[in-house]
């Protein structure tokens, strides 16, 4: 065939398998690594060597730390969205790995994209939709299709790759390893198994023997909702994030264990870490709480849950999404101030909030002072609860 496939590389077994499975399909494969960040550049350079010596065509590094951190977390601290009330969705670079990925096949000039995904997972919807929106490409899938052949796709891989002389790290093996700003996801083995997640599971995250007899405290600067500034000192969005990774990993913050419900109807169970994504979320409400009106933070909730559904399920181009964000830009327009965070370990809270914004009234403080009399709180007491008093009362 010689016709040129841009393959979404990142190293690990199932993308490794896919360039042979590609090759021996006819394939001249390229493989793209986006580089979303988290991952160290000798683990860049081992990714481009893995690349050629499966014998790519040609390797290339593309950089989406910005457009990850513009395109989706800027709106997940808008909106405060976990799924099920857990998890901040740490998969989303997969958006802009195929944004960045279908770019890279024009500028080849080949309309054939490939992933590593299982049919098992909502992987496949994500890349899949986020293909189908974005342009008209033909979709490979090895890993999916090795599901004809075995029902044990791992150990079928792993033989492959034994069988090619190709090694494959013990992390690997053990585990399917997920890094990028957002923090870290994995799976696998006893994880999957509802089992004690192994003491290797941890990355970003210390253990609780490893955590720094001091305290940690920092400040997050917030402007118009968007991270601006840590200690006071301004920086890019995705180094506020790598920084906050590292030192509020250091303290064991951001560790948790999270069982979701895949859209073809499995449970899924993950190990994540995300401590800077934990420590900015709890700022950003922190804020956003502090300065917008009561209505609008009883409304949050439920624009959360419906752009983080649209986000887990693979709709990361529907215009349903942009409608949401949309909103959630103009609910976050005086969300400006700066946070201080706190941490002995394990958790981190927001200790002090200051804007110019606050929804504060130096005439009435709430348990301290108040700005009406005495007459005016019954009377309002006396309306508020007039319907249920009236049901109360007919209903005897």
């Amino acid at each position: 065939m010689n016709e040129k496939v841009v393959l979404a590389f990142s190293g690990g077994l199932d993308t490794s398998y896919c360039v042979l499975a590609l090759k021996a399909q006819g394939f001249e494969v390229h493989t793209a690594f986006v580089d979303t960040g988290g991952i160290a550049s000798d683990q860049k350079a081992w990714i481009a060597d893995r690349a050629r010596a499966l014998g790519a065509a040609e390797h290339h590094e593309l950089d989406a730390a910005q457009p990850l951190w513009d395109q989706f977390v800027v709106p997940l601290l808008w909106s405060g969205a976990r799924m099920l009330e857990q998890y901040p969705m740490l998969c989303s670079d997969r958006y802009v790995i195929v944004q960045q990925c279908l770019e890279l096949a024009g500028r080849l000039g080949t309309r054939h994209f490939a992933h590593g995904c299982t049919g098992m997972g909502n992987d496949q919807l994500r890349f899949d939709q986020s293909v189908r929106s974005l342009g008209d490409f033909t979709i490979h899938a090895p890993i999916r299709e090795l599901q004809r052949e075995t029902a044990n796709v791992r150990a079928h891989e792993l033989k492959l790759m034994a069988d090619a002389g190709i090694e494959v790290p013990e992390s690997n093996s053990r585990y399917s390893i997920n890094e990028n700003l957002l923090g870290v996801t994995l799976s696998g083995q006893e994880i999957d198994e509802f089992g004690v997640p192994g003491d290797d599971t941890r990355v970003l995250c210390r253990p609780r023997s490893e955590w720094p007899d001091r305290a940690l405290a920092l400040t997050i600067g917030f402007d118009n909702g968007r991270a601006v500034s840590l200690d006071d000192e301004p920086l890019p969005g995705p180094e506020i994030l790598k920084r906050l990774n590292e030192r509020l990993g250091a303290y064991g913050v951001g560790r948790h264990i999270y069982t979701g419900d895949v859209s073809i109807g499995l449970k899924g169970r993950i190990v994540f870490e995300c401590p800077g994504v934990d420590g900015l979320m709890i700022a950003q409400r922190a804020l956003r709480e502090a300065v917008n009106t009561r209505l609008q933070n009883q409304f949050q909730p439920a624009i959360a849950q419906r752009w983080a559904e649209l986000v887990y399920t693979g709709f990361f181009f529907e215009p349903h999404k942009a409608d949401l964000e949309a909103y959630l830009e103009s609910a976050n327009r005086y969300v400006t101030g700066v946070v201080r965070l706190a941490s002995d370990g394990a958790a981190v809270e927001a200790v002090a909030v200051g804007s110019r914004y606050l929804l504060k009234d130096p005439d009435a403080v709430y348990a301290q002072s108040a700005g009406w009399t005495p007459e005016e709180a019954e009377g309002f007491v006396k309306l508020i609860g007039q319907s249920s008093t009236l049901a109360a009362r007919v209903r005897r």
